[in-house]
């Protein structure tokens, strides 16, 4: 068990005044089988904000907010403490179903938001070519497992090469991007495998040597679920599962399900961006 303080600071400086705006804070941690919340909260300024929470169609707690008056500025502060238990049991064959389970008409309706490609997971032909190559002969856990050594094999991670709109086949091209970037891609393997597949985004914990007490630069980060007869976890930045340095706060189809952040407003004329996670390791 991990016990980890999250502290996200987003803030925006506008070029020029906003009259109003709507937003969607996508920022607390989910209690699940794998974690549990302590405590959290997300604060607003200007602090006029009319705020209201809710819970989206992926289990996701959203925190909206809108500013009806002028405002030269938004910060949203999101802090959060998580107890983190994963256990990634080792699969069996009695774990692991074939094909053919994953075929059926009852699988396929109960994953059925998990199975079709969305905008951001489309691999792109070449990619549709070589995986088939890959899982021939496995099963599906060994196919995901295959996909993702392939994946390390070819793909690098990079900073500033891609935007929160690059889709999967735009970063095969680059054969390079960020953890979005690499999820989306691993997910779009799967899915053309028939093996469901959902993104997960939260934070990480970079430093496993910290000590406890320590606050670190932590950071906002994406991994990817996949079901062979049971939801297991990969991170394909890093190459392993998700453990006990991974706080999950959404999951859903690809990126576009989970922004951080997202809304609308009227005037700005452009704006100054700062994001920041610390994380601190209590236990």
């Amino acid at each position: 068990m991990t016990r980890l303080s999250i502290v996200h600071k987003t803030a925006y400086k506008y070029n020029r005044r906003v009259t109003l705006s709507y937003n969607e804070a996508r920022m607390t941690p989910l209690t699940d089988g794998q974690q549990v919340v302590l405590e959290a909260s997300l604060k607003v300024s200007p602090n006029q904000a009319s705020v209201s929470t809710y819970r989206d169609y992926w289990g996701t707690r959203v925190t909206a907010f809108d500013m009806q008056m002028p405002h030269e500025s938004l910060e949203v502060l999101a802090t959060a403490t998580v107890e983190v238990h994963r256990t990634e049991r080792v699969a069996t064959e009695d774990d692991i179903v074939g094909w053919d389970v994953i075929a059926s008409d009852k699988i396929q309706d109960e994953f059925s938001d998990w199975l079709p490609q969305s905008r951001l997971s489309g691999p792109g032909e070449e990619v549709l070519d070589i995986v088939p190559g890959i899982v021939e002969g496995k099963n599906p856990h060994e196919a995901a497992l295959a996909v993702f050594a392939w994946m390390a094999g070819e793909m690098t991670y990079m900073k500033g090469t891609t935007g929160v709109t690059t889709n999967a086949e735009q970063a095969w091209s680059q054969r390079q991007g960020v953890c979005q970037d690499l999820a989306h891609l691993a997910i779009g393997a799967l899915r053309c495998s028939g093996i469901p597949a959902r993104y997960v985004s939260g934070y990480i914990h970079p430093r496993s040597s910290a000590d406890i007490g320590e606050t670190v630069a932590g950071q906002s980060h994406a991994w990817l679920e996949w079901w062979d007869g049971e939801w297991r976890s990969w991170d394909p930045t890093n190459h392993k599962p998700a453990g006990d340095y991974h706080v999950t706060v959404a999951r859903g189809r690809d990126y576009r399900d989970v922004p951080p952040l997202k809304g609308i407003l009227s005037g700005g004329g452009g704006s100054g961006l700062s994001v920041s996670v610390e994380i601190t390791r209590l236990a």
